[in-house]
């Protein structure tokens, strides 16, 4: 042979060697992973609708694929709702716990990608050969995140990233399945997570369940501002969230808490774990305290310190009673219940360390006629002596003092407003009359305290009293102080509930304020105090309505039309809220139900009602208003043919109205969106004792409606209504009557209020 044949041949060899190999390797290679159907019927499900649709779908459905010992598995809901949908079929997939327990194949994954598109459908790859082969669980979640651009276009099913700290195994007395997160709590039905505790994941989830976990990183995390409550024989206790888990550490870390533990705990810290085992622990001691002057979602301001940014891993831990894990919006402005856990200049956690009891309340006041929280000026007039508090250009507080009689015009250019708040502290009650504010009483005098703040829209004003002295001008503002001494007392409570309450809520914790003084909340100093008023808020000193211990939502309103609402007319259930009932407003009233809707017109348009408001002139009204009018609110609607209430809630409320016209259908939803809808301050409201009205709003949703046609073609709308307001809770005037007629303060609360307990704070 000679040596160019000798190549070829080292040549062919050299390629059959290769092949042979390739060959083997071919063979010798595992096929890849494959995935259940039941975890695939799962996430597939999940991108349809979230658990709690897939179980309510299950309860209705008159019959499983799945046989009756089979149908407590926790897959055969998801998979009964593909099955109902399309998206599998019972003869590719057998409805069994044998068949869902098997890998899904490629015959089945073409099946469903057709559902969605061909495009989807060749994405899988089907081949004769492959058919009944598993489908590889890579390929799977790669198709599923295709699916889910047309299954879920409004991105129901979200990826987050967390660290997994507790499942049923680790966490002592934790509901089965329910996987613990730094981002929260979820639900992980048939996927295994033990093996990824203490390692941070990124999953798929819809709701709070989980449908894949798609990545895993290693198992080094630090779980940071925990709450460390107790180090003994080297185990360290900590609650991660609300849930408690123990942590046992080993060689030096062991060491040292047994010579330290009564050092280390109760504190907070960070916690660093390797592996599932905690390798080091950061205490942090650094506290300060002092009254918040204002809650963002990113800073506390506090009186003595300034502004300081939160961490990023910001908690507020409750150590009173039962322990628990609340938010920054818990954060109450104007007290001092709290210390903060600092450290690198930011605040690390919140530590409420007693229980809320209200003794103060800060109120925003708004412009003249209520229009605006902001303020180009201030004109203030002492009435006596004050002390003015504000930071000077090192951030240290100066004070000065006002003398009576002195007036200060403020604007966002007064160099005492550049480092912060200005803080006004009258020596005497009744100590700051506001010149540049007009009330229905003149100019509006304010005990307690005025803080002036500048924000980039203007100056805002926030007045800082006790609790009891707020509720004196509040009473006379929102009851005649005219009225039966009984009802002014459970106006009184009312009130004194419901500024609770909203202390609690902080809606303007960002400007340091916990209520405005408009009808937003309760309309506060807007008339001047009365003898009568202040005993009826003295004689109920600290009294509230409570249920199940905690201060209810005592809603007020005007007038009722003899029938009440109950809760659900802001969209909640009515039982988040069981002790606003719908009730007819007379003697020996019953509970009304969804059947009374049925005569509701016949019922509002009758003037021969007993109740208890039926005197009074807002009890029935009458209104109109134009086709056009209409039309110029719904445009969209074209040229308008008809207006119907479509729904209505408990004691007949109008909780839908749909306007039809010649291009478009448009429903109007929520009481309040229909009342806002069909006023018109153009239109006279006409009170049933004759006197006129007008208003931008109607005074109820309380209605029926009459289509009436001109005889030159043209439209318009008759509206009967009654009463003024919700119709929510008390009605004030109701509770007039009551009180005329011999019931006290208790009985008309209790009336009003079904359930309610009067306690004293």
């Amino acid at each position: 042979m000679n040596g160019k044949n000798k190549m070829i041949a080292w040549i062919a060899g050299i390629i059959g060697v290769i092949i042979l190999l390739i060959v083997v390797i071919v063979r010798i290679e595992p096929e890849k992973e494959g995935i259940t159907r039941a975890e695939v019927s799962k996430a597939l499900a999940l991108a349809l609708a979230d658990r709690k649709e897939c179980e309510a779908e299950a309860k209705q459905r008159e019959k499983s694929w799945f046989s009756e010992q089979e149908q407590d598995n926790w897959f055969v809901k998801y998979m009964d709702l593909l099955y109902e949908r399309g998206y599998l079929n019972p003869e590719l997939t057998p409805a069994d716990l044998e068949s869902a327990q098997k890998e899904f194949t490629y015959q089945e994954a073409a099946y469903t990608a057709a559902k969605f598109s061909g495009r989807l459908k060749r994405q899988v790859g089907l081949k004769d050969k492959n058919r009944q082969k598993p489908f590889p669980a890579d390929q799977w979640w790669e198709l599923y995140r295709e699916i889910l651009k047309e299954a879920d276009p409004d991105e129901n099913v979200k990826e987050i990233t967390a660290i997994l700290y507790g499942t049923p195994s680790n966490i002592q007395g934790a509901p089965s399945w329910t996987a613990y997160t730094t981002e929260g709590e979820y639900g992980f039905q048939g996927l295994a997570l033990d093996a990824w505790l203490d390692h941070e994941i990124r999953f798929m989830v819809r709701g709070n369940e989980i449908a894949a976990v798609t990545a895993v990183k290693n198992g080094s995390v630090v779980y940071r501002n925990i709450w460390l409550s107790e180090v003994k024989d080297g185990v360290f206790k900590a609650y991660m969230g609300a849930a408690s888990r123990e942590f046992k550490s080993e060689g030096k870390l062991a060491e040292e808490a047994k010579k330290t533990e009564g050092r280390l705990a109760p504190n907070l810290a960070d916690l660093y774990v390797e592996h599932g085992r905690l390798s080091r622990v950061t205490v942090k001691k650094e506290r300060i305290h002092g009254k918040i002057l204002s809650v963002t979602e990113d800073t506390v301001e506090i009186e003595g310190y300034g502004t300081i940014p939160l961490d990023e891993n910001f908690y507020v831990y409750k150590l009173f009673g039962e322990f628990s894990v609340l938010g920054a919006a818990d954060i109450l402005v104007g007290y001092d219940l709290q210390e903060f856990v600092a450290a690198d200049g930011k605040l690390c956690a919140a530590l409420l360390e007693r229980p809320f009891d209200a003794r103060t309340i800060r109120v925003l006041l708004m412009d003249t006629g209520f229009k605006n929280l902001f303020h180009k000026k201030a004109e203030l007039e002492l009435n006596c002596d004050a002390r003015l508090v504000c930071k000077n250009d090192d951030g240290d507080s100066k004070e000065s003092t006002l003398k009576k009689g002195e007036v200060l015009t403020l604007t966002a250019e007064d160099e005492r407003l550049k480092h912060g708040r200005m803080t006004i502290i009258p020596e005497k009650e009744e100590g700051i009359t506001i010149r540049s504010l007009e009330r229905a009483q003149g100019q509006p005098v304010y005990s307690g305290s005025l803080e002036i703040k500048k924000e980039e829209e203007g100056l805002v004003l926030i007045n800082e009293l006790y609790l009891e002295d707020y509720l004196k001008k509040v009473v006379p503002s929102e009851m005649p102080a005219s009225y039966e001494k009984e009802a002014l007392k459970t106006q009184a409570v009312c009130a004194r509930t419901y500024a609770y309450r909203q202390i609690q809520g902080n809606t303007y914790g960002a400007y340091g304020a916990h209520v405005d003084d408009s009808t937003s909340f309760q309309v506060y100093n807007n008339t001047q105090t009365n003898e009568r008023t202040d005993q009826a808020v003295d004689e109920t000193y600290g009294q509230l309505l409570t249920f199940d211990g905690e201060p209810i939502d005592a809603f007020y309103y005007s007038t009722s039309c003899g029938h009440g609402a109950d809760g659900s007319v802001w969209g909640n259930t009515g039982e988040n809220l069981p002790y606003l009932r719908s009730m007819q407003i007379k003697n020996g009233a019953r509970e009304l139900t969804m059947e009374d809707n049925d005569t509701f017109d016949a019922y509002i348009r009758s003037r021969n009602i007993t109740s208890y408001d039926a005197e009074y002139p807002m009890f029935r009204w009458q209104t109109e208003i134009t086709a056009e009018q209409i039309a110029a609110k719904a445009p969209e609607a074209g040229t308008i043919q008809d207006l119907t209430v479509s729904a209505r809630g408990l004691g007949g409320i109008a909780s839908e109205l749909t306007v039809k016209g010649d291009q478009d259908t448009v429903r109007i939803k929520g009481q309040s969106a229909i009342r806002t809808f069909l006023g018109n301050e153009e239109n006279a409201i006409r009170r049933q004792d004759g006197s006129k009205m007008n208003a931008a709003s109607l005074p109820s949703a309380f209605i029926s409606v009459d289509k009436i046609t001109e005889e030159d073609g043209s439209i318009f709308f008759r509206i009967y209504g009654g009463g003024y307001g919700h119709g929510v809770g008390m009605s004030q005037n109701g509770a007039q009557s009551m009180a005329k007629s011999g019931k006290t303060y208790k009985d008309i609360l209790d009336f009003f209020y079904h359930g309610a307990e009067l306690m004293e704070n």
